[in-house]
């Protein structure tokens, strides 16, 4: 990492290409370590960053330990990039995959957030999306996860049945999991069936899933 620092001037070939690939996959191993001199490193390679891309492989790394350095860093790159909608789209989709712990409060907060739009299919796909691909906090053993999709399933089937109708998908593959989470899944899929006016895009698959 210390070889190849984000500090160096940006050059978009092959080799530079490798290089940044390769330092950025290691810097993301080292970010899973609780260690006070690696997040030192990752900090100063997030700050030292001269593009978007070794920016943001830095905030993945400090994204993984959470606490102050983390939640400032991701508040300073929303700050920095807010402007450009796709880059605020990976922003939320890297914390709603997060596996610190508790991470469904977070993704709560995430959908208050004033650059996030429910009538957003993009920002759906990214926030909500993503959170249904984490397999620590979407499948927690309390059903939080479970719970907050379901919530939204049925916000959402108000605005863009389609898009409800693929994010409630997620639980539909409720048989795969454990019988605690088992019982869990199911019980948000009878609850959204159970929604006053419930559109035919979800009661589809939702319907089709207990079958």
């Amino acid at each position: 990492v210390r070889n190849n620092g984000s500090s160096e001037k940006y050059e978009f070939d092959h080799p530079n290409m490798a290089r940044r690939a390769l330092k950025n996959i290691a810097l993301a191993y080292l970010g899973s370590l609780d260690d006070v001199e690696i997040t030192e490193l990752v900090l100063h390679e997030y700050r030292s960053a001269t593009n978007m891309t070794d920016q943001f492989a830095a905030l993945v790394a400090l994204d993984q330990q959470p606490g102050t350095v983390r939640d400032e860093a991701l508040a300073d790159f929303f700050t920095r990039w807010q402007h450009d909608f796709l880059v605020v789209n990976k922003w939320f989709a890297l914390q709603a995959m997060s596996d610190v712990p508790g991470n469904v409060e977070n993704v709560r907060k995430l959908m208050a957030h004033p650059a996030f739009d429910l009538r957003n299919p993009n920002k759906v796909y990214s926030l909500v999306g993503g959170f249904c691909s984490s397999a620590v906090n979407f499948h927690a053993k309390n059903g939080s996860g479970y719970k907050l999709l379901g919530e939204v399933v049925m916000e959402l089937d108000k605005l863009n049945p389609q898009v409800a109708s693929r994010m409630v998908s997620a639980l539909s593959r409720w048989r795969r999991f454990d019988e605690d989470r088992q019982k869990l899944a199911k019980a948000q899929l009878e609850i959204i069936l159970g929604a006053n006016g419930l559109s035919e895009n979800v009661f589809e698959i939702a319907s089709k899933s207990l079958a």
